[in-house]
């Protein structure tokens, strides 16, 4: 079996916390992270969004783009709005080869508002969430027909949050709207991500193997304390730094045929956790558990054809 290991830049700039980002160029940040083994990189806010400007930096930095934030808006807007706004990264991303975009929802979230407590989260009425999953399973078709699959990003905060929210979310919608699993926010949102893996493994596009630190999280006031309030004081790390038994995970989603990107996003304090260490850190731990579940790890950059 094949795996990709990524990274995700918020471990050198947060676009909601700016004390949490580091003062570091995309080219620097580019070669950090490929220095510590990983080949792709999701994008950020200060990729260029012209291919012809990143194309010659990812080359320069030996890595790939594996994926990148769209802020989805359709528990509240129709898909047409939505359509308008991913069509220019659909382009984007079909011509520097990137496998997915990562969809988000960000209506009705709290997940940038650091005056609000994880307590008051968004949450939708059974009928709301069928209608929610078949308008996202819509949009997901028609990303797809443009020639770039989209990964629905469950997420602490969002209208599907928790694990019966995720359930409700993948009963209701349809294999038109594949599934990013993330286990940190699965698991600071007190789900199983053995059980998760289980049951929704069909749909698994795209894998963030984002840790947590749980005695940050067990330690929240959830009724006064925010998600960034959470970010933080350092809820989130990398694999082989926080709670998670990624030796488990990723052997459960080998022993279901997943094959891709295992993608590491963890946001934290970029000067108490200095990105390149976390990266090292990260890479260690994952090409541990990868090779004892029996994952090929591809090491090829940019292609070099």
């Amino acid at each position: 079996m094949k795996a990709k290991l990524g990274m995700s830049p918020i471990a050198w700039w947060n676009d909601d916390l700016v004390e949490l980002s580091d003062d570091v160029s995309l080219e620097e940040c580019l070669r950090q992270s490929r220095s510590a083994g990983f080949t792709g990189m999701e994008k950020g806010r200060r990729f260029p969004d012209d291919p012809e400007v990143m194309l010659p930096i990812l080359r320069a930095a030996d890595v790939t783009l594996c994926g990148g934030w769209f802020s989805g808006t359709l528990v509240d807007e129709d898909i047409a709005a939505n359509k308008d706004r991913i069509a220019p990264m659909i382009e984007l991303f079909k011509a520097v080869n990137a496998p997915c975009i990562v969809y988000g929802e960000v209506g009705r979230s709290i997940q940038g508002k650091r005056d609000i407590p994880l307590a008051r989260k968004p949450k939708l009425s059974d009928d709301e969430m069928k209608a929610y999953a078949r308008k996202v399973t819509a949009f997901g078709e028609w990303c797809a027909e443009q020639g770039m699959p989209l990964s629905y990003h469950h997420h602490m905060a969002a209208v599907v949050e928790t694990e019966p929210e995720l359930d409700a979310f993948m009963v209701a919608s349809g294999p038109g709207i594949p599934l990013l699993l993330d286990a940190g926010h699965l698991a600071f949102a007190g789900g199983d991500v053995l059980r998760a893996i289980d049951k929704h493994h069909a749909r698994i596009n795209h894998v963030h193997v984002k840790d947590i630190r749980r005695a940050v999280v067990d330690g929240l006031d959830r009724q006064k304390q925010s998600f960034l309030d959470a970010v933080a004081l350092g809820a989130f790390t990398v694999p082989g730094d926080g709670s998670l038994d990624f030796g488990a995970i990723v052997q459960r989603l080998a022993d279901h045929g997943y094959e891709g990107w295992f993608v590491v996003e963890a946001e934290q304090d970029p000067v108490a956790n200095p990105p390149l260490k976390m990266a090292q850190v990260g890479h260690k731990e994952l090409m541990r558990v990868m090779r004892a579940a029996g994952y090929e790890v591809e090491t090829e950059g940019f292609p070099k054809n």
